[in-house]
This record gives C-alpha cells, sequence and structure tokens, in this order.
C-alpha cells in the first residue's frame, strides 16, 4: 500500500499507467470497438483519401480504408510485439545475469564480453542488420528486437545479483545446502524483481517505436496489416494534401511511446530514490 500511494504522488507516472490500460482496453475490444473492422483489410478506390468527416472520423487512406478501424486494431499489433520482445528478451538476458553475477570467473567475462559487444553496436542499427537478414515479415522484427534487447536485463540483472553474491541469506542458504540454482532463481532474483520491472516497461515504448521504424522501412510487417510505422510509409505520396493519413498513426506511436516512458520513470523513481527527478 506504501509503494502504490508513493505511486498515486507522481502524477506523470499515473497518467502513463491510465493511458496504458486504456490502450489495453482498445486492443482488447479492437473488433468491437472499430466502427470498420471488416473494412480495414479491404480496399474501395470510391472512398480513398476522404478527409475526416462524421463517417470516417479520422478519414481514409490510399485504398479506402478506415483510418481509425486501422489504428485501432494496430493497437493490437503494438502491444503484441512489446510483450512479445521484452518477454523473449528477458528470457535470453535474465538468467545470463543471473548466472554472470552468481559464479564469477570465466563464466561472468564471456557472458558479458559478449553483452558489451551487443551493447557497442546502436540497438536500431543492429536491429536493421538482423531484419535485414530474414525474411521481412513481423516475426523477423520481434525476432531482431529481442536480439538486441537481451543485454540490457542482463547488465541490470549482472550488476544486482554481484551486489546480492556475498549476502548474509546467500551465504546462510548455502550453509545450509541450497544449490545454486535454488539461489539464484528463488531467493536472488525476487530481491533484483524490481529493476527488471523498471527496465522491462520502458522496453515496451523501445520495442513499439523500433518496430514502427522497421515497418516503416518494409523490414517488419507485410501490407495489408494494420501496423503503425507501416501505416505512415504508406502515407508518404499523399502528403502534404491528405495529412490525416500521417498523422493519426503518428499520433498513436507516440501517445503509447510516452505512455511507457512516463511509467518506467515513475518506477524507477520508487525503486531507486536516488535517481529521483527534480520537481
Amino acid at each position: 500500500m506504501l509503494v502504490w500511494r508513493k505511486f498515486c504522488r507522481d502524477r506523470s507516472a499515473l497518467t502513463g499507467l491510465v493511458i496504458i490500460v486504456l490502450v489495453a482496453l482498445v486492443a482488447l475490444f479492437a473488433t468491437r470497438i472499430a466502427p470498420f473492422p471488416d473494412d480495414a483489410f479491404s480496399s474501395d478506390p470510391f472512398k480513398r483519401l476522404q478527409p475526416p468527416d462524421d463517417t470516417y472520423w479520422l478519414g481514409t487512406d490510399g485504398l479506402g480504408r478506415d483510418i481509425l478501424s486501422r489504428v485501432i486494431l494496430g493497437t493490437r499489433i503494438a502491444l503484441g510485439i512489446a510483450l512479445s520482445v521484452v518477454a523473449g528478451a528477458m528470457l535470453i538476458g535474465v538468467p545470463l545475469g543471473l548466472l554472470a553475477g552468481y559464479y564469477g570467473g570465466w563464466r561472468s567475462d564471456a557472458v558479458m564480453r559478449v553483452t558489451d559487444v551487443v551493447l557497442a553496436v546502436p540497438q536500431l542499427i543492429l536491429a536493421l542488420a538482423l531484419a535485414q537478414l530474414l525474411r521481412p515479415s513481423l516475426e523477423s522484427a520481434m525476432a531482431a528486437l529481442t536480439l538486441t534487447y537481451w543485454p540490457f536485463f542482463t547488465r541490470i540483472v549482472y550488476a544486482e545479483t554481484q551486489r546480492l553474491r556475498h549476502a548474509m541469506f546467500v551465504e546462510a542458504l548455502e550453509g545450509l545446502g541450497a544449490g545454486p540454482w535454488r539461489i539464484m532463481f528463488l531467493h536472488v532474483l525476487p530481491n533484483v524483481a524490481s529493476p527488471i520491472i523498471v527496465r522491462a516497461t520502458i522496453g515496451m515504448g523501445y520495442a513499439i517505436l523500433t518496430a514502427a521504424v522497421l515497418g516503416f522501412l518494409g523490414m517488419g510487417a507485410p501490407p495489408p496489416q494494420p501496423e503503425w510505422g507501416l501505416m505512415v510509409a504508406e502515407s508518404r505520396e499523399f502528403l502534404p494534401d491528405a495529412w490525416w493519413f500521417a498523422t493519426f498513426p503518428g499520433l498513436a506511436i507516440f501517445l503509447v511511446v510516452f505512455a511507457f516512458n512516463l511509467l518506467g520513470d515513475g518506477l524507477r523513481d520508487i525503486v531507486d530514490p536516488r535517481l529521483r527527478r527534480s520537481r
């Protein structure tokens, strides 16, 4: 309750949480909320590039599809990408960080040198290179993002595990004969969960933004998927006349990424007050 009260006093973080909850509800009931869910994938040349009006609140795209319906349906893709990428990165990065921080020695050196090499390359450039090697698809984009984001979890878990390695409760468990895997995953991992949650929250926004970039460059979801980055890419040839075509998918990307960043900053302030933002 104390943590929740502290969180509620942070208006920015609370705003981010409210936006994310609303976006999740939109994704959950997307087919019921979208005004024209069936027309979001079929073209109608007689309705192309209609500006926002009473029927099509956000206008139509170059193929006559309702932009509002495609933006709403795109929330499922965006949140699906974010959850898949962060979950995959955690499955790779967290165990490696635990092993490297607990055992030390050559195992630690090997894991952390690979981590440093991956972190040395800008994540967007590395994701673009990996996505280019794979067949352009939504699955390839998610795989590329996962393979570029796991080192962030490894670095955090490694530092926290090293800090706890010689804690009294760890030495007591070793003295009682508890095995290293039991100690790492049942006792050390719960104590490093807070920074993992913060990194995962921020990573959700990163995954959505980078997936939109990959989609914009033609390395993500293929047409006619209602992916926000792909929608912005399709709007380029109609700018600036059909301004609504690019504006509303772009605003959707901005809003969701901004919300995850607000929530991540608020959680970080609670986890580590030393990093508290000046107000």
